[in-house]
């Protein structure tokens, strides 16, 4: 049998998977995605560039995981799953590598669940039933706050008392697994720009850049928590503490429900009182939706700048994730008034979602993210461990 891996980035509602040989650089096979898991759920599996879709009764991760499995089956001849790989949100101050999760991993990983509760319990989750489907396989956690360690002290602290930063209360980041791999792109096609300096927008439903000097990350527009930042298709992005602080103690809303807000309830579908999704709100004729983009396009921008400035300049600015690949628009609006750092596109490019879309002097490009791979890489790594202490 030839050895397989399985990766799982576990959300809310979805599951995403994939499907790869084992080798050096692992070869994907097919991946796939469960949406809607707890309602009308859809298994949705990819192949060869050809895309299958079926309504499932998923109620639970475990659930959705079974019928994965089952999914799978029909392509399994002569494959058995020897490692799965888990998408981590949060791996503290603690965790900066992948890791085999043992139980005392796992136990230390659900304490940052607070720090992330949209995301690090779901996680948490998906590993439980993977234990449960495949007894025998190894399993590995890959960290989003994983590439962020090592920022400079300023870029990693807040104002706090001291003791704070000690205890844990710090700027992390997120979205690590998407700029190593954007990171990695960089090293390997255009060697001498991976010297420079890159800022790494990876847009989506979740949003963030990255200041990356030399392959390294030195500064975040995310920090302590997922909510930071630019705006979200539901979570605020930056603000001022003082409004959450009034709304708690001036207005009586109760903790939870401030919670609920910002991560749920803010962010495009906030702002737009219609959506979460940029493609509806780029098609919309509210006056609403048209503010929401506006927000977005005025805070990227910022951001831009504001990462520019802790890099000392921009060699490359590099769109990734769902809105960032395929939106023009927003590519178009966010680097207009961006000349003063060269930064401008060529329109025709840009349409057609090319891998470099600039015509200043400044790099500008899309380039479409990978988290899977970075984790079927990890899995591969701790597998070819486990095989040489075993020699």
């Amino acid at each position: 049998m030839t050895a397989a891996i399985l990766t799982l980035n576990t959300g809310s509602s979805s599951l995403k998977f994939g499907l790869y040989r084992d080798a050096p650089d692992p070869v994907m096979l097919l991946t796939g995605q469960v949406d809607s898991l707890g309602s009308a759920a859809q298994l949705v599996l990819e192949r060869d560039g050809e895309k299958t879709s079926q309504a499932i009764s998923a109620l639970t991760h475990a659930a959705a995981l079974n019928e994965v499995i089952a999914a799978l089956r029909p392509h399994m001849t002569g494959l058995a799953i020897s490692g799965i790989g888990h998408r981590i949100v949060h791996g503290g101050p603690k965790f900066a590598e992948p890791v085999v999760l043992g139980a005392d991993v796992l136990s230390a990983l659900a304490e940052f669940s607070p720090l992330a509760p949209l995301h690090q319990p779901h996680n948490l989750a998906g590993v439980e039933a993977a234990k449960v489907a495949f007894p025998q396989a190894v399993q590995v956690g890959c960290f989003d706050t994983a590439f962020h360690r090592g920022h400079p002290w300023v870029n990693d602290t807040f104002a706090l008392p001291r003791r704070f930063y000690e205890e844990g209360i710090r700027r992390y980041g997120f979205h690590g697994l998407s700029y190593d791999y954007i990171s990695g792109v960089i090293a390997q096609d255009y060697p001498e720009l991976h010297k420079g300096r890159l800022v790494i927008a990876h847009l989506g439903n979740g949003a963030s850049m990255c200041a990356v000097r030399a392959g390294k990350s030195v500064g975040s527009t995310m920090g302590f928590s997922a909510l930071d930042g630019l705006p979200m298709g539901t979570r605020c992005g930056q603000i001022d503490p003082g409004v959450v602080l009034y709304l708690i103690e001036q207005r009586g809303i109760a903790p939870h429900d401030v919670m609920k807000m910002l991560y749920q309830q803010s962010g495009l579908l906030g702002l737009s009182d219609q959506s979460s999704d940029m493609r509806t709100l780029l098609g919309s004729d509210r006056a609403e939706a048209a503010q929401a983009i506006d927000y977005y396009v005025f805070r990227a921008r910022r951001e831009i700048g504001a990462l520019t400035a802790v890099l000392g300049g921009i060699d490359a600015l590099v769109f990734c994730g769902g809105i960032g690949e395929n939106a023009a628009p927003i590519r178009q609006r966010i680097v207009e008034g961006l000349e003063y750092l060269g930064v401008a596109i060529d329109p025709a490019r840009n349409r057609q979602n090319a891998r470099e879309i600039h015509s200043g002097d400044t790099r500008v490009m899309v380039i479409p993210t990978d988290e899977e791979r970075i984790i079927a890489r990890a899995v591969s790594a701790a597998l070819h461990e486990q095989r040489k202490r075993a020699s």
